[in-house]
């Protein structure tokens, strides 16, 4: 009986965390919902992304069919995307780069796995290095499945697409969401289990 009690508890809060039109956290306002390249896709989970006991951003991942089950997530062929919202003056391009780069290792299985896809993880790296990015600034990374293309796109302005295939949409929403995530924590928050 406690656990049916506590179960809908949850329901309850969790269906009126998602009436809402916003969500706020760390002071960050996300949208119930965003749109890129004609898809409109929903907020799924969200949580903060911590760097040496600093929080460095705040991080969204929006579907198309809402899930909690990552390998769905990482197979599905629906457009999908990770917003990011950087709440540290310490991120830098570079920086923000470098760890997108050490993510995308971790979720393939090893430096020697990008191989395959290293013309999209150079890619990827020359556009998020394009200009400084700064405290504030807002990045939609989103999966287009007609083309198997990522698109990123940097404080509501398209900066470049990665046509990577399925193979590096997988690697990429991996770095979150993979077995060997870059964070845990952060990985039950965007599947909707944290938070």
């Amino acid at each position: 009986m406690k656990k049916l009690i506590l179960t809908l508890l949850m329901l309850s809060s969790f269906s009126v965390l998602f009436a809402q039109e916003k969500v706020e956290l760390e002071g960050v306002t996300m949208p119930r919902t965003i749109s890129y390249n004609g898809k409109k896709v929903q907020l799924n989970g969200f949580g903060v992304r911590s760097k040496m006991w600093m929080d460095v951003y705040v991080q969204a991942l929006y579907l198309t069919n809402l899930s909690q089950d990552a390998t769905y997530i990482l197979d599905s062929e629906t457009a999908m995307a990770i917003r990011v919202e950087i709440i540290s003056s310490l991120v830098t391009s570079k920086k923000l780069s470098k760890a997108l780069n050490k993510g995308l290792i971790k979720s393939v299985g090893g430096e020697e796995n990008l191989r395959p896809i290293q013309a999209s993880v150079t890619k990827l790296d020359e556009l998020m290095n394009l200009e400084p990015t700064r405290q504030n600034d807002v990045f939609i990374l989103g999966y287009n499945p007609e083309d198997s293309s990522i698109m990123i796109y940097k404080n509501d302005v398209l900066r470049g697409k990665i046509n990577g295939g399925k193979e590096f949409k997988k690697a990429f929403f991996g770095i979150w969401l993979s077995p060997d995530p870059v964070d845990k924590d952060l990985k039950n928050d965007l599947l909707g289990i944290g938070n």
